[in-house]
């Protein structure tokens, strides 16, 4: 479940008539940190923007999904089914079990070098 605050950065984008992407940027940003944080890993950062873009789908950004080709055909056809729930209003509270599950796969993920490389460098 994405930050409160995460969700007023990407309402407050939307007011201002930002793009899509830089709405969904603001749950990517948040991913990569919870990952910097030791809150939980990902195998790559390619998994951790995957995965604040998808979070993004389901807190209602008008991001759709990608295009044929580009992902599985799995991972596009969850994104087109999040993003129609949200565009139609359908927003389920997310199931505690599968939360769990899924908060217990990350945490079995290292901290990638990945990550630690994009990170920006400190101001002198």
């Amino acid at each position: 479940m994405p930050d409160k605050r995460t969700i007023e950065k990407a309402r407050r984008d939307k007011r201002e008539g930002k793009s899509a992407s830089t709405q969904a940027g603001e749950f990517v940003r948040e991913e990569i940190d919870k990952i910097r944080h030791g809150k939980h890993g990902a195998r790559s950062t390619k998994q951790a923007i995957a995965i604040g873009l998808s979070k993004a789908r389901r807190a209602g950004v008008k991001l759709p999904p990608p295009k044929r080709g580009t992902v599985s055909e799995g991972t596009r056809r969850k994104a087109q089914r999040e993003y129609e729930r949200t565009q139609h209003g359908e927003q389920k509270p997310p199931s505690p079990k599968r939360s769990r599950a899924t908060t217990k796969a990350l945490m079995r993920e290292g901290q990638p070098n990945t990550l630690s490389r994009s990170s920006p460098k400190p101001r002198e």
